[in-house]
């Protein structure tokens, strides 16, 4: 970090990088795609997020809904029934966010190549 920066500016990287951590994070990338369908209820999710377990998507959904991006609504019915929807903050993330899948879909072939490369030469 530049040396010059004032303490505001640094603490303001700060809360970026923490918020595009969370944003960046493998599984919250895929639960907001998902949820950008429309609201699910827990093993929904957890059957179209493949490879997540039960303890990473409760972890997931928990930090999405502590940072506002996801609503969970319990639904009075017997038993309980949990569902979770993505709020207006969290809409607003999944199309960046597929825009970016999109990307790399697009461009996966070429890093793979590059990486190929790049591992041959060591």
């Amino acid at each position: 970090m530049d040396e010059t920066a004032s303490p505001v500016e640094s603490a303001d990287c700060r809360a970026i990088s923490e918020v595009l951590s969370r944003v960046g994070d493998k599984w919250t990338m895929q639960v907001v795609v998902t949820l950008s369908d429309g609201p699910r209820r827990f093993n929904d999710l957890k059957r179209r997020v493949e490879g997540i377990s039960q303890q990473m998507l409760t972890r997931t959904l928990k930090a999405l809904e502590r940072d506002g991006m996801v609503k969970r609504t319990v639904c009075a019915t017997t038993p309980p029934q949990v569902e979770y929807d993505l709020t207006a903050l969290g809409r607003s993330l999944a199309e960046p966010a597929r825009r970016l899948a999109q990307w790399v879909r697009g461009h996966l072939g070429i890093i793979h190549a590059n990486r190929r490369q790049y591992d041959s030469r060591r």
